[in-house]
C-alpha cells in the first residue's frame, strides 16, 4: 500500500467523527424543550380548572375552649375602666372677616377619664391649651360640652367639667404610685389618632423619669411604659393589672411621632395633690418668696457657677421682710448680681428646678433656712413662705 493510498483512521476506530460539546449541549435544550411541551400538552388535554363548586359548606367549628387567665383579667379591667374613659375634643372661635360670622374651628382632640360622679374630667393641659371650646364624647357615644376648671401646665394637668346631671358618671378607682416596680404590667387606654376606646398593654419600663412641661418646666418621677402611646392618647389613664389608676399619659419619645415603645405618664401621687387645687382654686397654689429670677443659662454664664439668681423682689413680700437681695444696675450701667440661692434647709439648689420642686412640697407658713452668696460672702436668711398666685 502506497503512501497516497493511505488513509489515517478516527481514534474510536469508527468511521464517525467524536461529537463536540457544543452539539452534545445543543441536544439536551432540544430534549427539554421537547418535554416542556409534552407537559403542556398535557395541561391543555387536562382541560381549565374550575372555579366554582356547586357543594361548597362552611366548614366546622373548633370549639376555642376557656380564654386564659391573663387575657380573661385584661377583659375585665377594660371592660371595667372603659366606662370611664372619655374622648376629648377641643376648639376655638373665629370672625370670617368676610361674612363676618363668627365661626368654630377644631383644634385637636384627646384622651380625658371621669375623676368623680360631679363631672370632673381629667386630661393633659397641652390637650385643652390655647383652646376655648370643649366637648366629651362618653363611653356610651354621647357627647357633652364641657368648660374649664383649670390647668396647671408645669405638672401638664387641666381639669374639665361637665354637667353630671345629664349622664351616668363612672369615676376610675385611684391607685398608689409610690410603691410602683419595673416590669409590672400596665394597661393604656385612650383614642389614639382618634380612635376612641382603644386597649394598649405593657410593662413598666422605667421609674424617676424627667420629661419636659409645656412651659419648659421638668416634671419629675415621671413614669415610663412600652404600652403603645401615640397622638390622641395624651390624657388618658394608665392602669395596673388592679385596674387601678397610677397615671395620666402624657408624651411619647419618637423620631416620627407615632409610638416607639417609650411613652411617659405622670404619676397617680402627682395628680391626687394637684387636681384637688385645680378644682377649689382652679389653679394651682403653691408656696414661695415672692421673688423673680433668671433662667439657668444667664446664672451659668454670668457667674459661672450653679444656683438660683434672685433678678427682683416683690414689693412687701416675705423675700423683701428677710432682706433678699435683687439684681440691680448703677446709673453707669453696672450690674450688681443679686443673691444667688445655693441651699434651702438641706436640700442643695443648683437650678431653677431645685428650687420649684423643693417649694411644690412646702406648705404656705413653713418657715425655712436659705443660704446665698451675696459679694463672694455666704449668708443665711429664715425666711416664711408666703401663697404665690
Amino acid at each position: 500500500m502506497s503512501g497516497e493510498e493511505h488513509r489515517q483512521q478516527p481514534a474510536n476506530g469508527s468511521g464517525n467523527p467524536k461529537p463536540s460539546g457544543l452539539q452534545v449541549n445543543g441536544w439536551l435544550v432540544l430534549a427539554l424543550l421537547i418535554c416542556g411541551a409534552a407537559f403542556a400538552m398535557r395541561e391543555v388535554y387536562r382541560g381549565p380548572l374550575e372555579l366554582f363548586s356547586p357543594d361548597a359548606e362552611s366548614r366546622p367549628i373548633t370549639p376555642r375552649g376557656d380564654l386564659a387567665e391573663d387575657e380573661q383579667t385584661t377583659i375585665e379591667i377594660f371592660n371595667e375602666a372603659s366606662r370611664s374613659v372619655v374622648h376629648v375634643m377641643t376648639a376655638d372661635v373665629a370672625m370670617n372677616r368676610n361674612t363676618l360670622a363668627i365661626m368654630e374651628s377644631p383644634k385637636g382632640s384627646g384622651t380625658g377619664f371621669i375623676w368623680d360622679d360631679r363631672g370632673y374630667i381629667i386630661t393633659n393641659y397641652h390637650v385643652v391649651h390655647e383652646a376655648s371650646r370643649f366637648r366629651v364624647t362618653m363611653a356610651d357615644n354621647t357627647s357633652h360640652t364641657a368648660v374649664l376648671v383649670g390647668g396647671d401646665p408645669s405638672q401638664d394637668i387641666a381639669v374639665l367639667r361637665i354637667d353630671p346631671r345629664r349622664v351616668r358618671l363612672a369615676p376610675l378607682k385611684l391607685g398608689q404610685s409610690s410603691n410602683l416596680h419595673v416590669g409590672q404590667k400596665v394597661f393604656a387606654i385612650g383614642s389614639p389618632f382618634g380612635l376612641d376606646q382603644t386597649l394598649t398593654v405593657g410593662v413598666i419600663s422605667g421609674l424617676g423619669r424627667e420629661i419636659q412641661a409645656i412651659n419648659g418646666r421638668v416634671i419629675r418621677d415621671v413614669i415610663q411604659t412600652d404600652a403603645a402611646i401615640n397622638p390622641g392618647n395624651s390624657g388618658g389613664p394608665l392602669l395596673d393589672s388592679a385596674g387601678l389608676l397610677i397615671g395620666i399619659n402624657t408624651a411619647i419619645y419618637s423620631p416620627t411621632g407615632t409610638s416607639a415603645g417609650i411613652g411617659f405618664a405622670v404619676p397617680a401621687d402627682i395628680l391626687n395633690r394637684i387636681v384637688p387645687q385645680l378644682i377649689r382654686n382652679g389653679k394651682v397654689v403653691r408656696a414661695g418668696f415672692g421673688i423673680y429670677i433668671y433662667d439657668d443659662s444667664t446664672v451659668r454664664r454670668r457667674l459661672e457657677r450653679e444656683g438660683v439668681l434672685i433678678r427682683g423682689v416683690a414689693p412687701e413680700s416675705v423675700a423683701e421682710q428677710a432682706g433678699l437681695r435683687g439684681t440691680q444696675y448703677d446709673e453707669d450701667g453696672d450690674l450688681y448680681p443679686g443673691d444667688l440661692i445655693v441651699r434651702i434647709d438641706d436640700t442643695q439648689i443648683a437650678s431653677q428646678n431645685d428650687l420649684f420642686d423643693l417649694l411644690d412640697q412646702r406648705e404656705i407658713g413653713e418657715t425655712v433656712e436659705v443660704e446665698i452668696i451675696r459679694n463672694g460672702k455666704s449668708l443665711t436668711k429664715q425666711v416664711e413662705l408666703q401663697l404665690i398666685q
